[in-house]
């Protein structure tokens, strides 16, 4: 599609970016590839751009994201000349219940799941600070039920532990639509429901919970920006029901999707607005904070903060050990995989394996999405110091478990591991691992 007209929009935006026609293009294409969806834009296609000729639905999510990435705000459509999206590509609804409501149908429905896939990850998004957010809740709409109560708020407590459980054991891909059935069905209507206040705060809380567990899992299956709208929600119910502790929760985990998705500045500001948040928490929570903390300062190349908020949760891991154990929360097996994390970031790359050993060593066996995951990044790390033949035994390992866990992070780091051993096939290790993988991993990531 093309207008008569050049895209003076586009042009402007263009040239605040500094960029050449070359260097957009560029910048389109890796967010394509982040996506899982490359794209071999050039120089010719963004002059095409500047013309009038409206680019590919499929592909103006991706040249808003890279513009937004740039100039570090939120770039909307009419901002770039382009016309408006149809009906269902646009973000949720801005009230918190219909926001939720809105993620939660879309998510269900697998006829509309290429519409999640437009919703990028946005270094540009905004997100609300804890006076911003604190006590504030749209008024109730009664519905069919008059009046919430304490046992409505455990159904939702012990439904989120039961949701969870699903993850860590089979994935997000698994557990996820369940979830999103029961905020839209059950959750939904029980935020809209009038009840005494402590109970209407007790049930937002328990909300906040479980939209932070449905971003988690959009993590896992790779849709970021999915995952962001939730963890928005999941904010914007913490600090109505003044809940803290899910507030912390959440800036952490928008955190560690940041710097897993190699954004580090953003990564550090949130992980630092989380431990910011959070100035009464004990060792553990401390632990669990200040770990992130050094990964993302690690990856931004702040060697002395990284090392500093490291040995920081480690002090403070050893007193929550001392305490107690906990089992389901962050501990020892952690924090071994943040100070995996830190060395490699530092380029102590034989250092990072051998805390991620000891990361698997210390892992409970429920938490088998996890082990997977993590066993797979431990290989590409032991091939990347010349141990060919441990990682194939790793690997080995994460097969044994792969084939009852759903996750597209878990499928991303196969696809990986078949490019990587495709080489060595030569050696007997790494074609006996080749052979087996062909016949375990899902049909649709296997080369031909």
């Amino acid at each position: 599609m093309a207008t008569n007209e050049p895209n003076a929009a586009f042009e402007r935006l263009l040239r605040e970016t500094g960029w050449t026609l070359r260097q957009c293009a560029q910048a389109v294409n890796r967010i394509g590839t982040e996506r899982g969806t490359p794209k071999r834009y050039s120089a010719p296609s963004v002059h095409q751009w500047l013309s009038g000729s409206v680019p590919r639905a499929d592909a103006q999510p991706l040249i808003l994201e890279a513009f937004a990435r740039r100039l570090g705000r939120p770039v909307t459509y009419a901002e770039v000349g382009f016309p408006a999206p149809e009906s269902g590509t646009e973000a949720a609804p801005s009230g918190t219940v219909d926001g939720i409501i809105g993620l939660g149908r879309l998510d269900m429905d697998p006829s509309r799941r290429s519409v999640l896939g437009v919703a990028l990850f946005s270094v540009a998004l905004t997100v609300p600070e804890w006076p911003d957010v604190v006590g504030r809740m749209e008024a109730a709409q009664t519905g069919v039920r008059t009046r919430v109560g304490m046992s409505d708020v455990r159904t939702v407590t012990a439904m989120t532990e039961q949701l969870s459980s699903m993850d860590d054991q089979f994935g997000g891909r698994t557990a996820r639509p369940l979830a999103a059935a029961f905020l839209v069905n059950t959750v939904a209507p029980f935020l809209r429901t009038d009840g005494p206040e402590d109970v209407r705060k007790a049930m937002m809380s328990a909300a906040s919970d479980l939209c932070y567990l449905t971003g988690y899992m959009a993590v896992d299956e790779g849709l970021h920006g999915l995952a962001q709208r939730y963890y928005l929600k999941a904010l914007e119910l913490a600090g109505a029901s003044e809940d803290h502790l899910t507030y912390c929760t959440t800036l952490r985990g928008m955190s560690v999707q940041a710097v897993d998705l190699g954004q580090g500045p953003i990564a550090m500001r949130l992980a630092d607005a989380a431990a910011a948040s959070s100035p009464q928490a004990g060792p553990r929570m401390r632990a669990f904070l200040a770990g992130q903390q050094a990964h993302a300062a690690a990856q931004v190349g702040d060697r002395r903060s990284a090392l500093m908020y490291l040995q920081e949760a480690e002090v403070a891991m050893d007193k929550a050990e001392s305490r107690e154990k906990a089992f389901g929360s962050y501990d020892p097996a952690a924090l071994n995989y943040h100070t995996s994390q830190v060395r490699f970031e530092m380029g102590d790359a034989l250092g990072a394996v051998a805390a991620m050993q000891e990361s698997d060593q210390l892992r409970h066996s429920v938490y088998r999405r996890t082990r997977v995951h993590k066993r797979t990044i431990l290989a590409e790390r032991q091939m990347a110091v010349g141990h060919l033949e441990a990682a194939c035994q790793t690997w080995g390992l994460a097969l044994d478990d792969y084939p009852l866990v759903h996750s597209g992070r878990v499928d991303e780091r196969m696809v990986g591991m078949f490019r990587l051993i495709r080489p060595h096939t030569r050696n007997h290790d790494a074609q006996a691992l080749y052979q087996r993988a062909r016949t375990v991993v899902r049909p649709e990531l296997v080369p031909a």
